[in-house]
């Protein structure tokens, strides 16, 4: 089934794409969610007089993610947690408390937009990506220190 993108989707392009889908897919999560609407003849002779505005569009997300991304590359984030032997964490430090963090520094970053593989179990520095869109993707310090 070919639809046509109405937001980025992950993996999938960008606004204004037109890309071929299964139909299971398209109709079960792409469509109910709003990501996309079908391209029929309508749909894709509007998109195409709307291309013009979307690029700019992207043009003006890609700049301001780019500035977000020198400021939030300035920041950097200190979280403290209780500590075991050998420096070892109890618990972890998870994108949901580096994106809890962030929001306290001034900087609103969902959890799903922080690139942490896997949580942090130890004390240190760890650089951690934050991907602000598809082409912008920012590296923050994150300082995991001892509580007190």
């Amino acid at each position: 089934m070919k639809v046509i993108l109405r937001e980025n989707v992950e993996n999938l392009g960008k606004t204004g794409d037109i890309v071929k889908v299964s139909d299971g897919y398209a109709r079960n999560y792409l469509l109910p969610r709003n990501l996309v609407f079908l391209a029929d003849e309508q749909n894709v002779a509007a998109i195409e007089h709307h291309k013009k505005a979307l690029a700019k569009k992207r043009d003006r997300e890609t700049s301001e993610a780019k500035e977000i991304a020198k400021k939030i590359e300035q920041f950097s984030v200190t979280i403290a947690r209780k500590v075991g032997e050998n420096e070892k964490l109890f618990g972890s430090v998870t994108s949901g408390d580096i994106a809890e963090a962030l929001a306290k520094g001034g900087y609103k970053v969902d959890r799903r937009q922080i690139q942490l593989g896997d949580p942090i179990k130890q004390l240190g520095v760890v650089t951690v990506p934050v991907k602000l869109t598809t082409d912008v993707v920012a590296q923050v310090k994150v300082w995991v220190v001892q509580e007190n």
